[in-house]
């Protein structure tokens, strides 16, 4: 490595996670705790649909009118659209809940990503100094690497 001007710079740094029984359970409550969050979403928001509804037409005075109707319509639209995302979310979740169970004990899987700062001067090679990873088995950091 050349001595002279040094630069800091953010990097993304990949954390890795050692499956452990552990691991598995605290990972299979979370997404059982996310399909639970999709449910009660989806009920507040069927619930909240048909109030509107019902507040619509209790405010007319002729439910029949094609304006009244017209809205109604676009509050269903709108209610359908985001009861599509949200079982788009959980079918996700789902999955992911999945694959969790298919997980082998002592497989290493990518668990998300942190960010930090390194230096790096002439001669550095970027990529390599832009690789950086931490391995954990139970939250405890077993290994880190490209540092």
């Amino acid at each position: 490595m050349a001595n002279g001007p040094s630069l800091s710079i953010k990097r993304t740094i990949t954390v890795r996670a050692v499956v452990t029984p552990r691991w598995k359970e605290d990972a299979e409550r979370e997404l059982s705790n996310a399909v639970q969050m999709s449910d009660q979403q989806l009920a507040q928001l069927e619930q909240e649909g048909q109030q509107l509804i019902d507040e619509i037409r209790r405010q007319s005075l002729n439910p029949l009118d094609p304006r009244v109707q017209e809205q109604v319509g676009s509050v269903q639209q709108q209610v359908g659209q985001k009861r599509a995302e949200l079982e788009e979310q959980k079918r996700q979740v789902l999955e992911q809940q999945r694959q969790v169970r298919e997980l082998e004990m002592e497989q290493i899987v990518e668990q998300g990503q942190l960010e930090s700062f390194c230096d790096v001067q002439v001669g550095d090679n970027l990529v390599e100094r832009l690789q950086a990873s931490v391995l954990v088995r139970d939250g405890v950091i077993e290994a880190i690497e490209g540092v």
